[in-house]
Parts: structure tokens; C-alpha cells; sequence
């Protein structure tokens, strides 16, 4: 996965490199106007006021401030162009005839560029006296060198151009690692949920065969009791196929979907079976794993309490300690055995992990009076919680 991934991030990466510098829109074009506008407005301001003349007096501003605005716009035309040459060419320093290249288109645009203002210059101060006369002459903008100040310009919009690269690929890789990780966090959560289907998937099996064991037990001792356990195995049933897709409940409907299964494993136990069960309003009110109490009952009642001396009791209770929901499951039994956890708490214990990760656990120890405690804890939270964050988000 992590590869497709990183084949994925490639991909659009430079698919979106491509849509980004394929074109400039109207938008930066606009700066790249506004840009040169301003610079030529400098440049026409130092004319317009040039400490040679007297006591800073205006000197003959019009046809200079024009010339100005000239070639400025002139460099706004041509800048677009260059971005684009940057983005056909990388840079490469590795790469002398691609840097070759560049400077030699650079040098032809500065020469154009002079020869144009050359032109301009003639067509707009052509009555205006000269110590020397204008004449249009490409060999002394060639040979002379007189292009080498726009070669300098064009040299600053190329690197420009690159910068302005640079910074379109590092946003567009920031745009798309961001895309990445909430479509990576999309799929944990997939992940998560397809686990914890996996889980619930995995328990039912048992806790339905466990069942069906504990009524096939009582076929012909107790054939009225058997008709009570199939009712309420029925009603059992249809609760978890109605709270399927709930990863969390509240404690109030956990304990009214165990005080069912309680129901069945008395008429098991004929008499011998005492189950208390002492929560609170707020504990009541606490969102629990789907299912998550019933494993726990189960291996208190099948490992403890149908093994005790006398009458088999089950203590359940539960409260609200600090940030936490504790719910406690004690038996009668004989203590804790070395054979292990089942498949029931194994899967309760993947389940917490999964849901809530470290903060969650479960215990199981051996108090002084014996039997087993086990002790549930999960993260205090109610529905009414949820659905704040939920707006607040």
C-alpha cells in the first residue's frame, strides 16, 4: 500500500507540476504588467526630476518618460515568454549546454530589445537637437556591446522565472502531501473499521455457539426452560444484527442487551445463578464498545461462577472514575486458571485496542476473597459529547 502510494504522490505530483506551469494565468499576468509599470514610473519620476538640470527644473520630460514606459512594457510582453522558456528548460548545472543555449537566446532578446529602443528612440526624438546624430545601426549594438545592460535584465527575469519554479512546485507538493495524508487517514479509518467488523464477526460465532451449546444442555431436563433461552436467544440475535454497524453504545443499552443473555444463563444454572448489577445515571450514560460486556460475563459465568462451591454469583458494576468509565465483573469462582485467555477476551482486548488504543484496558486478577476480577476501562465519553465535537469541527 505504502508503495501505490508513493507511486500515487509522484504521479500527481507531477501531473499537477504540469497543469500548474503549462500556463500564467490573467492573474499574474496582470502583475507582471503591474510589476514593469512601476519600474518604468521610477525610471520616468528620475527623469522627469534630473538634479543636471537647474534648481531640479523639468528637463524635456515627455519624450525619455515615454522611451521609459517603452521599454518596460516591452519587457512585460517578453517576460511570459521567458517563464515559459524556464519551465521548457530546467535548471540544471550539470547541464552547460542547456545553460549555453540559454544564454544565446538571451543575448539574441537583449539585441532585439536594443535594436527596438533604437528604433523607438529615433521615431520619438526626432526633434529633439543631439549633440550626435541618431542613427539606426545594428553593428554598434552588436559589436559595441550596447545590448549587455537588457542582457542583465533578461538574465534577472530568467532567474526570476526559475524562482518563480520553484516555489510552484514546493506549494503544488505541499497541496498534494496534504491530499495524501487525509486520503492515507481516510483509508486507516477504513482500515480501523474494516478490523473491527472483522472482530465483531469473529465473536458472534462463539457467543452464538456458546449459546446454543448451554440450551442443547437442557433439551430434556427442562424443555419449558428451553422455550424461554430460544426466545431470548431470539431477541439476542435480532439486537446484534440491529446494532451491527454501531461501533459504540451507551452502558444503558450494553446492560440491557447482557441482562438478555443473563436471562438465559439462569435457566441454565436452574436456581444456583445470582448476577447484580449496580451503575450510576452518568455511567449509564458512558458510549462502550458494541458488545464489549458480554465475553466478559461469559468466562465470569463459565470459568468462575459455574465452578464455585456453592451458588454461583456475578457482581457487575460500574462508574465514572476521573476521564475514565471503570466497570468491574466479579465472580465466586476458583481464582484465575493457567489455560489462558479464549477467544472472547482476546477479541475484547484486540477491540479496545483498536477503538481507543492505550488509554482503554483490561485486567483480570485474583482479589484476596477469590475468585476473578476483571476490570473494563475505557475513555469516559457520551453520545452528547460526540455530537458537540461534531459541530464544533
Amino acid at each position: 500500500m505504502q508503495r501505490g502510494l508513493k507511486l500515487a504522490s509522484s504521479t500527481a505530483v507531477s501531473n499537477a507540476e504540469r497543469s500548474t506551469y503549462a500556463r500564467i494565468g490573467s492573474r499574474e499576468l496582470l502583475l507582471i504588467f503591474a510589476f514593469w509599470t512601476f519600474i518604468a514610473t521610477l525610471s520616468a519620476v528620475n527623469r522627469a526630476l534630473d538634479p543636471r538640470g537647474f534648481g531640479f527644473q523639468l528637463s524635456s520630460p515627455a519624450g525619455p518618460i515615454a522611451l521609459e514606459y517603452i521599454e518596460s512594457w516591452l519587457w512585460a510582453v517578453i517576460t511570459p515568454g521567458v517563464f515559459l522558456l524556464t519551465q521548457r528548460f530546467p535548471f540544471d548545472r550539470s547541464r552547460w549546454v542547456r545553460i549555453a543555449a540559454l544564454l544565446l537566446i538571451g543575448i539574441a532578446i537583449a539585441i532585439a530589445v536594443d535594436l527596438t529602443m533604437d528604433m523607438a528612440r529615433i521615431a520619438i526624438l526626432a526633434g529633439v537637437p543631439s549633440r550626435r546624430p541618431r542613427v539606426f545601426s545594428p553593428r554598434d549594438a552588436i559589436f559595441r556591446l550596447r545590448f549587455v545592460n537588457q542582457l542583465i535584465v533578461y538574465l534577472a527575469v530568467l532567474i526570476a522565472g526559475y524562482a518563480r519554479n520553484f516555489y510552484l512546485r514546493d506549494l503544488t507538493r505541499q497541496r498534494e502531501a496534504v491530499a495524501l495524508e487525509a486520503r492515507a487517514s481516510e483509508l486507516q479509518a477504513q482500515l480501523a473499521a474494516a478490523r473491527l467488523d472483522a472482530l465483531r464477526m469473529q465473536l458472534n460465532p462463539h457467543f452464538l455457539f456458546n449459546t446454543l451449546h448451554a440450551v442443547s444442555a437442557l433439551v430434556e431436563r427442562d424443555p419449558s426452560g428451553v422455550r424461554k433461552m430460544i426466545a431470548r436467544l431470539s431477541e439476542l440475535l435480532r439486537h446484534t444484527i440491529e446494532a451491527r454497524g454501531a461501533d459504540e453504545v451507551p452502558l444503558r443499552d450494553e446492560l440491557e442487551f447482557l441482562r438478555r443473555y443473563i436471562e438465559i444463563m439462569e435457566i441454565r444454572f436452574q436456581g444456583r445463578l445470582t448476577v447484580t448489577v449496580n451503575a450510576g445515571d452518568r455511567a449509564m450514560d458512558a458510549l462502550v464498545p458494541n458488545l464489549i460486556l458480554q465475553p466478559i460475563v461469559e468466562n465470569a459465568l463459565e470459568h468462575g461462577a459455574s465452578r464455585a462451591s456453592g451458588r454461583g454469583e456475578v457482581a457487575i458494576d460500574a462508574k465514572v472514575d476521573g476521564d475514565d468509565l471503570v466497570v468491574t465483573v466479579q465472580d465466586n469462582g476458583p481464582g484465575l486458571s493457567s489455560t489462558g485467555e479464549g477467544v472472547g477476551l482476546s477479541n475484547t482486548k484486540a477491540r479496545l485496542d483498536q477503538l481507543y488504543g492505550d488509554p482503554a484496558s483490561l485486567t483480570l486478577t485474583s482479589p484476596s476473597g477469590g475468585g476473578v476480577l476483571a476490570t473494563l476501562r475505557v475513555p469516559y465519553h457520551t453520545a452528547a459529547d460526540l455530537r458537540t465535537r461534531a459541530s464544533h469541527a
